[in-house]
């Protein structure tokens, strides 16, 4: 088991369980729909398909609600103050599956071999005092946004493929853990690369190894909605996920496979620094944005084998229920389901 105190753990999965009154979808209230998101590049699915009109080809009114963790963004799910998201799975959005408030719809952000995914950092204090790699985490703290969260499940992964013990440290935000990391409060976290290069660059932290070398093919992110919504909203979710697909192969075709050249990749830089970095000016924010490129899964295909393993991690550390099924948290008739 991890290092968390249990009552606490256990009562930040109930809080968010407890937001399971479900009202009518807010397309049925105000024909506006509401998609929550982080300002992370890796959403940048639902920024092209909003600027590039996508959405809007499909009849879609569309609302980004910009969120700093996952777990608030499953609370707003289940709530109705949001009716479509991208993130991480959570101990909590679990919990909101079990009691018939969300499902997994699709995927969105994956590692995926030969292309640059999440690092593992270590503070400058503590890899001034040895810690250079994974295998050197023993008795170190790790830096997590809540309990259970997806920076839990992957610290504790990788704390276990190396035979070490790590306690952790929930700070809420992505702004608090930077900040924890960069004054030597936490000795270590995990985070995409568009934020951890740049943290690197500056020398207030260190790279120190790959999620990839953990979990090859992870799902990191997944496209994820309300019960009713998927249930009774057929066809405005598939719009949705269509839609959101258009955003996603435009940004995988020019930031990954290049077929737009520089050009292409300066147009869909500009599009995104709307919505990520958008303190910074464009020529700093740029190569940021260029160096968070990481696959979104084409069609939002789903890898159901690394679900699976991120449900039964958070039944292992008795974070969720034991008895919940993929079916509880996964609805699979929207996209393709794949194994890897």
């Amino acid at each position: 088991m991890t290092k968390l105190n249990r009552r606490q753990t256990l009562g930040l999965i109930g809080a968010a369980a407890a937001a399971t009154t479900l009202p009518a979808p807010a397309i049925a209230q105000n024909n506006k729909i509401v998609v929550g998101a982080l300002r992370f590049t890796s959403h940048s699915g639902s920024f092209i398909a909003l600027e590039r009109g996508y959405f809007a080809d499909a009849g879609l009114d569309i609302e980004l609600k910009f969120f700093q963790a996952a777990q608030p963004m499953a609370v707003a799910i289940a709530s109705g103050d949001v009716d479509y998201a991208v993130t991480a799975i959570s101990g909590g959005l679990i919990s909101l599956a079990d009691k018939g408030a969300i499902k997994v719809i699709g995927g969105a952000l994956s590692e995926e071999p030969g292309i640059d995914g999440q690092k593992i950092l270590a503070s400058d204090a503590a890899f001034q005092a040895g810690l250079n790699s994974p295998a050197a985490l023993d008795g170190k703290t790790f830096g997590i946004s809540t309990a259970g969260s997806s920076f839990h499940y992957m610290g504790a992964k990788v704390a276990a493929a190396e035979g070490v013990s790590m306690s952790y440290k929930p700070l809420q935000k992505v702004g608090a853990i930077i900040g924890a990391l960069k004054s030597g409060q936490i000795d270590a976290w995990s985070i995409v690369p568009h934020i951890a290069k740049p943290l690197a660059g500056s020398g207030a932290v260190h790279i120190i190894g790959n999620i990839s070398d953990y979990l090859p093919h992870y799902q990191i992110t997944t496209v994820f909605t309300s019960a009713a919504n998927a249930a009774d909203e057929r066809g405005q979710t598939g719009d949705f996920l269509a839609s959101f697909g258009r955003g996603v192969s435009d940004y995988n075709k020019t930031m990954i496979d290049k077929a737009g050249g520089d050009s292409g990749v300066n147009e869909m830089v500009d599009l995104i620094h709307k919505y990520v970095y958008t303190d910074r000016p464009r020529e700093k924010a740029a190569p940021s944005i260029i160096n968070g490129t990481m696959r979104i899964n084409d069609g939002s295909r789903l890898n159901i084998a690394s679900v699976r393993d991120q449900l039964e991690w958070f039944q292992s550390e008795g974070l969720v229920d034991a008895d919940i099924t993929l079916d509880t948290l996964v609805d699979g008739s929207y996209v393709e389901t794949y194994e890897a």
